[in-house]
């Protein structure tokens, strides 16, 4: 996948867990767990501005766009 979520990152700098996100966005820890781990599909903008409200962040702060054999 060329799309990396780095809501793991952003959730250790805010020192904030996935429980706390969950309980603040209304998103159950079940899809907020799945969308960390990088097996998500897809995302809707509104999951994606409720997570940014959140963590007081910006969309690129979560979303990285890896081309094949980037390991950066």
């Amino acid at each position: 996948m060329a799309i990396f979520v780095k809501l793991d990152e952003v959730l250790h700098d805010r020192r904030m867990t996935l429980t706390e996100l969950s309980g603040k966005v209304g998103i159950t820890l079940a899809n907020l767990s799945i969308l960390k781990t990088g097996k998500a599909r897809g995302m809707r903008f509104a999951t994606l501005e409720a997570i940014c409200e959140a963590l007081r962040c910006q969309p690129g702060d979560l979303l990285e766009f890896r081309r094949d054999g980037d390991d950066t």
